[in-house]
C-alpha cells in the first residue's frame, strides 16, 4: 500500500466562473432597459424592429445562460464532493477517513492473522489546535492540522494505514512481529519527539501536546472497532497521568473507566439531592489555643453503599465538568449551616480550579451568601496555585471582585510547585496555607523543615500570615508555633465532623448564637 495522496476538491476555473459573471452583469446593464422599450412599443401598437428583437433575444439568451452555467457550477462542486466522500478520504489532510480506515484495517489484520503476526492501533490526539484557532484564525488552523497530518503520515511505516478520525484525532494501524513487539514503542516516541518540534506554520513557530493510546490485537481483539475503543481508553489515560504521553491498553483500564462512569452517573444524581454534604474540620491560634473556624470539606454520604472518598470522586467531577455544580452545593450547604456560628469564627470553602475560569463566579458566590444571609467577613476562599496557571488575568480580576466584597482569599498547598511571587504580587491575597506534605514531615525531614521556614518567612514580609495543615501531633504544633507560624488544622484537633456534631461542639463551647439554622434543601424521594 502506498503513502496516502490528498484528494484535491478544485473549485470551476477562471473562465467558467467569468463566463457566468459576464451574462449577469450584461443584463443587469441592458436587459432591463430593453425589456422596459418592447413592452412600450408592445403597448402602442409599434411593431419592434429587429435590432430590437435581436436584442431582446439576446439578452434572454444571456438570462438562460447565466442561470444554466450556475447551477452547473454548483453541480460540480458536489460532484467532487461525492467523489471525496465516495474514496474515503478527509477532505482537508487527505487521510483515511473513518470508514475508509476501518475498511483498510480490516483488510490488514486479515493479512496479519494470515501470517501469524499481530496489529497494532496508535491513536494520537493533539492539543493546542483551538488555542491556534482562537489566536490566528482557522485558515491558520487548518494549515497546522494538514501540516501534523503529514508529519504523522510521514513517520509512519510504508504501507500502514492512517487516518484523521476527528478534528485533532489520528489513528495508524501497525503490523507487529510477535517476537518485537517494542517496535511499536519505537514508533510511539519518534512520534512523540516529533510532534514535540515547533511546527512552523506561515512564519510561525506554533507547538501542540500530543498523547497516544496504543492497543494490540492479541489483547484488545481483532476487530477494528474494539482496538479503536481500547486505544481510547488508553488515550484516556495517558492524558489524566503526569509525565506519560504514551499508555498501552490494560484489561484494568477497561475496569477503571466502567468504575470512573459508574462513579459519573452518580454523581448526577447525588449532586442534586445534596447527598454530598459539608463536613467542618475545625482550625485553631497556634498562640492561645483558641478555635478560629472551620474548614467545609465535601463529603459523600451513601449510607447503603460502599463509602466513596474525595480522592474518588473529586477527580471525575473535575473530568466530567461537575465540579463547578458540586462546588457550590456544597458552598450553600456549609454557609446555612455555620451563619448563626458565633460571629469570631471563620468558615472556610476550597475552589476548584474550573471555577476560576468562570467569569461570574464572583457574582454566583454573592448570590448565596445573599440568599443565605452569611457575612462576606467571615467567608474564606481556598484556592489552589495550580488554578491560576491558565488565566492569571481573569483570576485576578474574579478575586478582586470577591475581595471588594468583604471575603477573605488564602492561596492553599503553597510551595508544592506552581509558586512565584508574581502571583503574590497580583493577588489580593490575606493568607497562606502550607501543604500538609511539609507540615507532616517537619520534625523528620530537614528539607521540609527548610521549606516551611522560607514560607513562614517569606509569608512575614509580605505580612501575610500562615496556616499550617496537616498537624497531627503536639510535637509539630509546637515546631510551628516557635517558627512563627499563626494558624493549624489537623487531626490533633479534631476530625472532619458532620454539621450536626459541629454544632454540638459549637453549643458545648457557647459559640452558637441561638437560631437554627434552615435545613439544607433536598430533593424530593423519587
Amino acid at each position: 500500500m502506498s503513502k496516502q495522496k490528498p484528494l484535491t476538491v478544485r473549485p470551476p476555473g477562471q473562465l467558467t466562473t467569468g463566463i457566468t459573471l459576464l451574462a449577469i452583469l450584461v443584463f443587469v446593464v441592458n436587459g432591463g432597459a430593453v425589456l422596459s422599450l418592447a413592452f412600450t412599443r408592445a403597448q402602442q401598437g409599434t411593431p419592434l424592429d429587429r435590432g430590437l428583437a435581436v436584442a431582446l433575444l439576446l439578452n434572454i439568451a444571456l438570462i438562460l445562460l447565466g442561470w444554466r452555467r450556475q447551477r452547473a457550477l454548483a453541480a460540480q462542486l458536489r460532484v467532487a464532493e461525492t467523489r471525496a466522500l465516495v474514496a474515503g478520504q478527509d477532505a482537508l489532510t487527505g487521510l483515511l477517513a473513518r470508514r475508509a480506515f476501518g475498511e483498510a484495517g480490516a483488510a490488514l489484520i486479515a493479512q496479519m492473522r494470515a501470517r501469524n503476526r499481530m496489529a497494532a492501533l496508535v491513536l494520537i490526539e493533539v492539543d493546542r489546535v483551538k488555542r491556534v484557532n482562537e489566536l490566528h484564525g482557522h485558515a491558520v488552523g487548518d494549515a497546522l492540522v494538514k501540516a501534523l497530518a503529514a508529519a504523522i503520515t510521514e513517520a509512519s511505516p510504508h504501507g500502514a494505514p492512517v487516518a484523521r478520525l476527528s478534528g485533532t484525532e489520528f489513528a495508524c494501524l501497525l503490523p507487529v512481529e510477535p517476537s518485537y513487539p517494542e517496535t511499536v514503542d519505537r514508533f510511539a516516541e519518534r512520534l512523540t519527539a516529533l510532534l514535540a518540534e515547533p511546527f512552523q506554520v506561515e512564519g510561525r513557530p506554533l507547538q501542540v501536546d500530543a498523547a497516544i493510546g496504543i492497543s494490540r490485537s492479541d489483547a484488545a481483539g481483532w476487530q477494528v472497532d474494539s482496538l479503536l475503543r481500547c486505544a481510547g481508553i488508553a488515550l484516556a489515560a495517558a492524558k489524566r497521568s503526569d509525565g506519560a504521553p504514551i499508555m498501552w491498553f490494560e484489561t484494568a483500564m477497561a475496569r477503571e473507566l466502567e468504575a470512573r462512569n459508574s462513579v459519573e452517573r452518580a454523581l448526577r444524581i447525588a449532586i442534586p439531592r445534596h447527598d454530598i454534604v459539608p463536613y467542618f474540620e475545625p482550625q485553631i491560634d497556634l498562640a492561645s489555643g483558641a478555635l478560629t473556624g472551620f474548614e467545609a470539606l465535601a463529603r459523600w454520604e451513601r449510607p447503603h453503599q460502599p463509602a466513596l472518598t474525595p480522592d474518588r470522586f473529586i477527580p471525575v467531577a473535575e473530568e466530567s465538568g461537575l465540579i463547578e455544580a458540586l462546588s457550590l452545593s456544597v458552598m450553600h450547604q456549609a454557609l446555612a449551616q455555620a451563619r448563626d456560628w458565633d460571629a469570631g469564627l471563620i468558615l472556610s470553602v476550597n475552589l476548584a480550579p474550573a471555577q476560576l475560569k468562570d467569569a461570574w463566579l464572583a457574582q454566583k458566590i454573592v448570590k448565596l451568601l445573599t440568599e443565605t444571609g452569611f457575612p462576606a467577613a467571615r467567608l474564606q476562599l481556598e484556592l489552589t496555585e495550580a488554578a491560576l496557571i491558565d488565566n492569571l488575568a481573569l483570576a485576578q480580576s474574579t478575586l478582586t471582585s470577591l475581595k471588594q466584597q468583604g471575603v477573605a482569599l488564602v492561596l492553599d498547598d503553597f510551595g508544592t510547585g506552581y509558586s512565584s511571587l508574581s502571583h503574590l504580587r497580583a493577588l489580593p491575597l490575606d493568607r497562606l496555607k502550607i501543604d500538609c506534605g511539609f507540615v507532616g514531615s517537619l520534625n523528620d525531614s530537614s528539607d521540609s523543615a527548610s521549606v516551611v521556614n522560607a514560607i513562614l518567612r517569606l509569608a512575614e514580609s509580605l505580612n501575610l500570615p500562615v496556616i499550617a495543615e496537616g498537624v497531627h501531633d503536639a510535637a509539630i504544633a509546637e515546631r510551628l508555633k516557635a517558627m512563627g507560624c499563626a494558624r493549624a488544622q489537623g487531626h490533633l484537633y479534631g476530625q472532619p465532623q458532620t454539621a450536626a456534631a459541629t454544632r454540638a461542639l459549637l453549643a458545648e463551647r457557647r459559640l452558637l448564637r441561638g437560631a437554627v439554622p434552615p435545613a439544607a434543601p433536598r430533593a424530593a424521594a423519587g
